[in-house]
This record gives structure tokens, sequence and C-alpha cells, in this order.
């Protein structure tokens, strides 16, 4: 495999990183406020756990239709026009519902049409911002730099409930909506001055070129040959689905326990969590062998998932979601690392959004099951006189919101199931050592603030 050269100019690269990662920062944290209070406004507006989770699916469900020709355009355009259009089209759609809540006009259906338009947008960000990661970081600081771009979300996570919950009671959800557009002008504002290289061109890359579609399907093709990348990939798929289900219950599940201000509190305290081990993964890096921090941290999720749903405390709850925090940023930093240094760089748009794809197909599935699973079956059973009260319920409790947390319990268990299960198998357990570095790094000049915007790249014609 083509081998790229060594950055010389790795201090540049970082300090571009370091800019575009200020701005997602900023971006992000409005977004937390934002998706906390209209999540507790879509909640309060229609008390269905059905419907709640409907405005995840609206989410969900664009964006990974859209994925694969984002992964593909990722590649063939610049890669910094196309973090401006994600951010600029995620902000227009937050835009509309401030217009639309300011006027009285906001209606339920809206919230989900509206999602759904900022998730189109929302799909070029992921293997944009991955792809660009890799241009600009060296090959050993990949996992300090998957560490710190969960730092941002970690960062939203602890401070962004939190301030919600307070601004919900004190000057309104308004004010929470047009502050996140605020943060996403800002988010333009730190890409429109700076530039991110191109990377040279591999065998890979020239393998993979032809129309938009092809280049799409290029990705599956490059990871099926790669079984240990296809096996890892699948573990993701499950691990997905298993938090897809129990995703759209958690925020119910604690309102029905206390007010909105209070789960606001509690939220941050998980995302203090989420700041420690992506404080831990930044300064770390991960495991050396990054397989181990995946499967490993994996099976330690599921034991918190489990210990979530026992009993019907706040305290125990919080504490349990601190701990599975905790491991997410270092089970997503070692395999975020661990691809980016098995795929060719001017390929990684494409892969990584089939493996995005792939990773997520299961998530819509879990969101429209999530919701009458508790409703219609878990909740009967765990409420008061339900089949499952005299004898689940003498364990974990029962009445109001323990067949969500029934779910949890299951759904931890299949979680140490699956991470045995990929760790038994040896395409996995040794996808290390099975395949070659390929990614040296990046391109020849890295430019900042100082650098004079370029053009975007206009798209090549069907098969050129």
């Amino acid at each position: 495999m083509t081998r790229i050269k060594e950055n010389p100019h790795t201090q540049r690269g970082m300090t571009v990183f370091l800019i575009i990662w200020v701005g997602q920062l900023v971006s992000t944290l409005g977004s937390g406020l934002t998706g906390f209070g209209l999540g507790v406004w879509l909640y309060q507006e229609t008390g269905s756990v059905t419907l709640f989770a409907l405005n995840n699916l609206a989410f969900t469900l664009p964006s990974l239709i859209m994925t694969p020709f984002a992964g593909a355009l990722a590649d063939r355009w610049d890669r910094r026009w196309l973090l401006i259009l994600s951010d600029t089209g995620a902000g227009l759609s937050t835009f509309i519902v401030y217009l639309l809540f300011s006027g009285g006009n906001l209606e339920v259906w809206h919230i989900y049409l509206l999602t759904a338009f900022a998730s189109i947008f929302t799909a070029f960000q992921w293997p944009a911002h991955t792809a660009a990661t890799t241009m600009l970081v060296p090959k050993e600081q990949l996992g300090r730099a998957s560490g710190l771009t969960q730092l941002g979300q970690a960062i939203s996570q602890l401070a962004s409930p939190a301030i919600a919950g307070a601004l919900i009671v004190t000057v309104g959800l308004q004010t929470i909506i047009l502050v996140d557009f605020v943060t996403f002008l800002f988010a333009v504002l730190t890409l429109l001055v700076i530039r991110i290289p191109r990377p040279a061109e591999t065998k890979e890359g020239a393998e993979g070129k032809g129309s938009i579609f092809s280049e799409a399907v290029y990705g599956w093709r490059y990871i099926r040959t790669r079984p240990g990348l296809m096996g890892l990939m699948i573990y993701f798929a499950v691990v997905n689905f298993l938090f897809g289900m129990i995703g759209p219950l958690f925020l119910p599940l604690l309102l029905n326990m206390t007010t909105a201000d209070k789960v606001g509190y509690a939220s941050s305290i998980m995302g203090v969590g989420m700041l420690i081990g992506t404080l831990v993964m930044s300064a770390w890096g991960g495991p050396k062998r990054r397989i181990q921090g995946v499967l490993g941290f994996g099976f330690s999720t599921g034991i918190f998932l489990m210990l979530s749903g026992l009993r019907p405390s706040l305290f125990l709850i919080t504490a349990a979601a601190f701990g599975l925090m905790f491991g997410m940023p270092i089970l997503n930093g070692s395999s975020q690392a661990l691809w980016q240094s098995k795929v060719a760089a001017d390929v990684q748009g494409r892969v990584f959004a089939i493996r995005r794809l792939i990773a997520q197909s299961m998530l819509p599935i879990a969101i429209i099951l999530a919701g009458p699973m508790a409703d219609g079956v878990f909740e009967p059973l765990m409420a008061e006189g339900g089949a499952l009260a005299g004898s689940v319920g003498q364990i974990i409790g029962y009445g109001k919101g323990r067949g969500s947390a029934l779910l949890f319990i299951i759904m931890g268990l299949l979680m140490m199931v699956a991470s045995i299960v990929a760790y038994s198998n040896p395409r996995v357990r040794l996808v290390e050592d099975e395949l070659p570095d390929v990614v040296a790094l990046a391109a020849d000049e890295v430019e900042t603030a100082v650098s004079q915007p370029d053009l975007p790249q206009t798209e090549p014609s069907p098969g050129s």
C-alpha cells in the first residue's frame, strides 16, 4: 500500500485542528442547550415516550441515508467547505425553530421536520471532520485528537443540561434557541479563516474513482475485504442498536422521577464522567492495543447500563451513567484511532461514511421499537399489578418508569455478551496485527488563520 509522506508542518497542522476544535466546541455547546430544551418541551407537550423517540428517528434516518454520498463528497471536495455547509444548514434549521417559537407557531411536527432538515447537513460533518483530522494530526497523536474531539461533547454534556435547565425557568426556551444560532455563526467564522490540505492520492484512492454512486459503494468494498474491520463495524452496529433502545428512554425515565431542573443537574454530573474520560483519553491516547480499549470498555458500559436500572434512585442512575460516560470516550477514541491508522487518507471519507452507515444501520429500528416496547410492553409488565411486578418488580421495583429500567438491564447484559463474542473472533481481536498502518500523515502544507480562503472545488462529473 502507498504510504503518505510525513507532514513537515506538524505544529501548524495541530494549530488548525485546534481552531476547528474551538469552533465546533462552541457550536456543540449551543446545540446541547437547544437539544435539552426542545427535548423537555417535546415530552411535556406530548407526554409520550413514543412521540419523544420519533424526534431521535427524525435526526438519525436522513443522516444515515445521506452518509454514503457525504463520504464520497468528502473525498472529492474541499473538506473545509463541507464543514461550513454542514454548520450553515444546521444553523438555518435552528433559526427557523426560533422564528416559529417566538411567533407562538411552533408545533410538534415542525420539530420533526426541521430536525430531519438539520440531519441532512449533519451527515457531511462526521466524514469531513474525521478525514480532515487525519490530514492535520500526526499518527501517534490520533488517539489524543480523538479524545479532544470527544472532550467537546463531554463539555456540552456537562454544561448544556444544567445551563439549559436553569435558563428554561428564567429566560425561557426562545433565548436558548437564539444562543444556539449564534454559536453556529461562530463555528462558520472559525472555518473561514483556516485551510485544510488535500491528501496525496494513494493506490486505493485511484482504484476507487468513478461516479458519485460508485465512489459511495467503494467504501463497502474496502471494508469487506478486511475481515477485522468488518467485524469491528458489525460490533458497533450491535452496540448502537442497544444504545438506540435505551437512548430515547433516558430523559423520560428521569423526568418521571423528578423535575426538569434536577434532571439537568443530574445530566451535568453524568457529563463530568465523560469530561474526565476525554481528559484521560486526550492525555493518555488510549491503550497501546486499541482493540482492548474498544472491547474492554464496551464490556464495562454493559455493567453500568445494568446498574442504572437496578433501583428507582436518581443517585444510583446518575452514578452508573457517570461510569458509563467515563468509558465511552476511551472506547470511541480507541476505535477512531484504529480506523484512522488503517485506512488510506484519500479514501477515508468514503470508508468512514460506509462504516458509519453500517454501524448505525440498526439505530432507526431501535428508536422505532424503543417507545412502543416501553409504553406498550415493559411498562405494563412492571406496573403495579403487572405480570412481572411480583417477581422482577420485587428486585428492581415496580410502577411508572420501571419497565424502561428493565430494558436498561436487558440491554446492558446484551452489551456484555456482544463484547465477549467480538473478542472471541480472532479477526477482530488481531485486527491491529493483520492490517498494516497506511497513514503516516498528511500533506505538504498547512495554513492557518492568515491564509487566503480558497474557493470550494467543483464536483467532478459522473464517471470522471
